[in-house]
């Protein structure tokens, strides 16, 4: 197989800064197939990445390398990291952002050391890239730096039940249509209360009128708060933090 690296980052795609890691990569592994998985990631937002990475990270071959720059830390005494988990490689900050594939039995880390020609402003290019082709090129894990213990690993928050038998969570996720991704397991149904509003579990989003706010288990297995045919952030004003109660049934 071809080597594969896939990307994510904040950077969008006007100002070249992707063309240029892109250029890193290729020329030392021409033959490498390269995934954009997106870069639109909102500015400095590593919880965002890191959600969208525990979506996709092990969704690709083994020997995938995803190369991650959502880096609001970069210049800084911040680690570079490169981590082999579950047969696939990451590389990116320290900056809870790799969290996902750290959370694996048997993950290990390295420290990338960085040049002293590296741009200060874009270790994306000049440090986590090389390392990237490298990885895709087949060199070891321990050959890119020295084992790394003390990696900042973020999780998500746990719901917890309350003295009503009902379960309290929080919308963690705004994706692009507007939709409320919760931390609530939409396993057994029942119905929930964001913001004043009771909203049984339904099917799907087309089982709710034009419109109409309904919440459904999204392909995760997380409650998601939606609007047919709309946003429900923008209709509701939620945002990251927003308390979501889950019911198993009927009040």
């Amino acid at each position: 197989m071809r080597p594969l690296v896939t990307l994510l980052t904040d950077f969008g795609t006007a100002d070249g800064y992707v063309a240029e890691m892109k250029g890193v990569l290729l020329t030392a592994v021409p033959d490498a197939t390269i995934v954009d998985v997106a870069h639109d990631v909102a500015p400095q937002d590593t919880e965002g990445a890191r959600l969208a990475i525990a979506r996709y990270w092990r969704r690709f071959p083994l020997g995938a390398v995803h190369l991650i720059v959502v880096d609001p830390g970069v210049g800084t005494d911040r680690a570079a990291l490169a981590i082999e988990s579950d047969g696939r490689f990451l590389v990116g900050p320290d900056t809870g952002v790799l969290s996902p594939a750290l959370l694996i039995p048997g993950a290990r880390a390295v420290q990338l050391s960085i040049s002293a020609g590296a741009a200060v402003t874009f270790h994306g290019r000049d440090v986590f890239a090389p390392a990237a082709a490298r990885l895709a090129a087949g060199t070891a894990l321990d050959q890119l730096g020295r084992a790394f213990s003390d990696a900042i690993i973020r999780r998500t928050p746990e719901p917890h039940r309350t003295d009503h038998g009902a379960v309290l969570g929080q919308v963690i996720h705004i994706d692009r249509f507007g939709n409320a991704v919760t931390n609530l397991l939409a396993a057994h149904g029942g119905e929930v209360e964001i913001v004043g509003r009771v909203l049984p579990i339904s099917r799907t989003y087309a089982d709710a009128a034009h419109g109409a706010y309904v919440a459904v288990a999204g392909s995760s297995g997380l409650v998601e708060v939606a609007r047919r045919d709309g946003s429900a952030a923008a209709g509701l004003s939620l945002t990251r933090g927003t308390p979501v109660l889950l019911r198993s049934g009927p009040r």
